[in-house]
């Protein structure tokens, strides 16, 4: 099995708590992880500068599909960040962990 990290931001703690919530529900995510950061981008020809709350998902990387979907389907953005990123090694219990925790088949059908 292959694993990921899959990363979005949001505007606010409750947004992203609460989508750290649904996929840990639906057995898409192992764990999701929620930090405060900075962000500095162009958006729609003016530069901005704005805090954001980065979620950090554990997951593997079949699981991508519904993870998106879900992302897609709660956030408030237009046009979110939603990237995976293969993770190439790591300590075995911890994939293992992974393992158990994200089912093969999705709760949502």
């Amino acid at each position: 099995m292959k694993y990921s990290i899959i990363l979005t931001t949001t505007d606010s703690k409750s947004e992203a708590q609460n989508i750290a919530k649904a996929l840990i529900e639906k057995r898409v995510a192992a764990c999701v992880q929620i930090e405060q950061i900075e962000s500095i981008y162009r958006w729609e020809g003016k530069i901005t500068q704005e805090g954001e709350y980065l979620l950090r998902i554990k997951s593997t990387t079949d699981r991508y599909p519904q993870i998106e979907s879900i992302i897609k389907n709660m956030h408030s953005y237009d046009i979110p960040q939603i990237i995976q990123i293969p993770i190439t090694d790591g300590y075995e219990e911890y994939l293992k962990w992974i393992d158990k925790e994200v089912e093969k088949e999705s709760m949502d059908g």
